[in-house]
């Protein structure tokens, strides 16, 4: 059997705040996802979905326990190497687009192939080609305000696809959207899971959302439970 994609074994965060009492973000969590797995993550706010996030995605490490990342324990690597093993492994989706407001949509998903040194032809050709994958083979030379606010989550999700991640890591990434527009993204997040095999996670206070992926993890005051009592 191969190892998970993503384990998190025994996993604490911690927090210290000087002269006030430490906050326990997460609490001695286990947690495994496979490769090509969809995976809802749901809890309200302040329940530690957002210290989830940061390891899940290789941006921090935690107080307690151990982290791997495609069989490679992040706390024992260095800042670049967890830039390489990110940019690499996982693509962001985010509830803010972060799109560069004044960039064509296909400049917008070339930039992580700027960051890895893809040469200009390549970086259009495969950014181009992300852009097909969502629906957006269409508009690569409109600017994100000539865009919906449904297409350009998609022009955020092509971007994170364009490096060929294995892991998808979703942020409330129907945050800032109608539900008939949220609905889209996670279709789209559902298809490219099964159609391309990439993991999907998904972090989300939304039950509907989250009820919407084949696996559901709770979590609550740091504590992670699976199923999820989606209610």
């Amino acid at each position: 059997m191969s190892a998970p994609l993503i384990e998190l074994a025994g996993v604490s965060r911690r927090y210290d705040l000087g002269d006030a009492e430490p906050v326990i973000a997460l609490r001695d969590v286990d947690l495994a996802i496979d490769d090509g797995e969809f995976v809802s993550i749901v809890g309200p706010s302040g329940s530690g979905k957002s210290t989830m996030l940061h390891l899940l995605g290789a941006l921090d490490k935690p107080s307690q326990g151990t982290v791997s990342v495609a069989g490679r324990d992040v706390s024992q690597m260095g800042d670049a190497e967890l830039a390489e093993l990110r940019n690499a492994t996982i693509g962001f989706v985010f509830q803010q687009f972060h799109l560069l407001a004044r960039t064509p949509a296909i400049a917008n998903v070339e930039l992580p192939l700027v960051y890895a040194g893809v040469g200009r032809a390549e970086r259009r050709r495969r950014a181009g080609e992300a852009l097909s994958q969502v629906g957006l083979g269409h508009r690569l030379e409109h600017k994100p305000n000539q865009l919906s606010g449904g297409e350009q989550q998609r022009v955020a999700i092509a971007r994170a696809l364009v490096t060929s991640p294995r892991l998808l890591l979703a942020d409330e990434p129907t945050g800032n959207l109608d539900s008939h527009r949220g609905e889209e993204v996670m279709a789209l997040l559902a298809d490219l899971n099964a159609k391309q095999g990439v993991a999907v996670v998904v972090i989300t206070h939304d039950l509907e959302v989250a009820a919407l992926a084949p696996r559901q993890i709770g979590i609550r005051d740091g504590v992670v439970s699976e199923p999820a009592v989606l209610r």
